[in-house]
């Protein structure tokens, strides 16, 4: 009796005899058992680790990505500031021309449309000349402050601002004037300080009798020096654009014994044109 099996004929083309093979059932059996075997790890390997497999080759593809959003995150913080520095620069420059002062009487005769913002010219505030008050001009040697610093006119751009969460603190006031104007002594007093720092730029500092101190920045040019004693009403710089500024102007600071206090309330400005 023959052995139970398969018989596997493999002809050639063009061949006249053919090859025979004798493969038993058992291994038959085991070769199709072994065939499934294969095929079922092969199955198990691919659910088990195919999204393993499919997030390593997206990796490569999405760092690219993070790389690429990083960069234009980059650029919209460069264009925010862009923005607020120009922004920043637009509200100095409406705070020059007069944009904030109220609205005059309508005298317009009806030419501008309802709703139209109308930019008015803030009329100069004159200082007064250095001989201006016969008094006060011959006045020489130790005094606290009570002279205008400019003998030119200027656009008061920016006032004391107390030490508040929402707005940055500002101890003097702002005068936009053309860069160059002569920069004059409130006060008779010594030097205290002549040089830059990163805010005020080129400033001056003087001493003056009863603990009263006066601070200039933004200066394109100082005309004296540390120990100078100087009269009130003497020039001691040239306005500029120098330090944290946006435009040309003078910053203008009185302090009493280190406090800051309003200038405007013992100097006054001078007679409106």
């Amino acid at each position: 009796m023959r052995a139970s099996g398969y018989t596997v004929i493999v002809h050639r083309n063009g061949a006249l005899a053919s090859r025979q093979f004798q493969v038993p059932s058992w291994l038959a059996r085991a070769l199709v058992i072994t065939l499934g075997t294969v095929v079922v790890v092969v199955a198990l390997i691919v659910i088990a680790y195919g999204p393993i497999l499919s997030a390593a080759l997206r990796a490569p593809l999405l760092q690219h990505r993070v790389d690429e959003l990083t960069r234009e995150n980059a650029r919209v913080d460069q264009l925010a500031q862009a923005l607020a520095d120009a922004e920043a620069r637009y509200a100095h420059l409406r705070g020059m021309l007069g944009a904030r002062m109220p609205t005059p009487p309508d005298d317009a005769g009806g030419q501008y449309a309802a709703g139209e913002e109308r930019l008015y010219i803030a009329p100069p505030m004159l200082a007064r000349a250095p001989a201006a008050d016969s008094a006060s001009a011959q006045l020489t040697g130790p005094s606290i402050p009570h002279r205008w610093p400019l003998s030119v006119p200027s656009y008061r751009t920016r006032g004391m601002v107390a030490d508040t969460l929402n707005e940055e603190v500002h101890p003097g006031i702002d005068l936009a004037v053309p860069e160059g104007s002569d920069v004059r002594a409130s006060g008779g007093g010594v030097v205290e300080r002549a040089g830059t720092d990163s805010a005020y730029g080129l400033f001056v500092l003087l001493q003056h009798p009863s603990g009263y101190q006066t601070m200039y920045g933004h200066l394109s040019r100082i005309l004296v020096s540390r120990g100078d004693a100087v009269s009130a009403g003497q020039v001691i710089a040239l306005s500029g654009n120098t330090g944290r500024s946006t435009a040309p102007h003078l910053h203008f600071e009185v302090r009493l014994n280190g406090h800051s206090i309003d200038p405007t309330k013992l100097v006054r400005e001078g007679p409106q044109p």
